[in-house]
């Protein structure tokens, strides 16, 4: 049996924070981190107490909007947003931490991270926002595409 590494072990929990997602579209998980510690974590969807989109549709669906644009146009909240809030809900302290999240950050997510003082930000899959990959690459936030080790399977 191989111990996963600590990016590894903390994807892992993202990819499950990531099931909970209520979004018809994408399901996202973020998992905030600091000193091997687990602060917070969020998942994509609507604001709590709040209709989910499985029942009244999707609006970004119905206006056509492309992935990576017009991220106001939707009911949600992104993944990032709510592990954000969910720390400063609970008065917990992410200056410094890492973030895990199962997709690259939007612009408005990246904007948040910066001035949250999140230092790194490890990413499964891609995301189409130039503005966001160029405001990210400026701020010297780091930012690292998550490999699985040779001869791992993602699940």
């Amino acid at each position: 049996m191989t111990r996963p590494g600590w990016d590894e072990y903390f994807m892992e929990i993202t990819r499950l924070v990531a099931r909970r997602s209520s979004c018809l579209r994408r399901q996202v998980g973020a998992v905030l981190v600091k000193e091997k510690n687990i602060l917070a974590s969020g998942y994509n969807g609507v604001p709590t107490g709040i209709t989910h989109c499985a029942e009244t549709g999707c609006l970004r669906a119905k206006l056509n909007v492309p992935s990576g644009e017009r991220h106001e146009l939707c009911r949600g909240l992104h993944a990032e947003q709510n592990a954000i809030i969910q720390a400063a809900k609970h008065g917990t302290n992410i200056n410094g931490a890492t973030l895990y999240s199962t997709t690259m950050p939007c612009i408005i997510c990246a904007k948040m991270i910066i001035n949250a003082g999140i230092l790194r930000v490890v990413y499964e899959e891609g995301y189409a926002d130039q503005l966001s990959q160029e405001m990210v690459a400026e701020s010297g936030l780091v930012v690292e595409k998550f490999i699985l080790p040779a001869g791992e399977e993602a699940p």
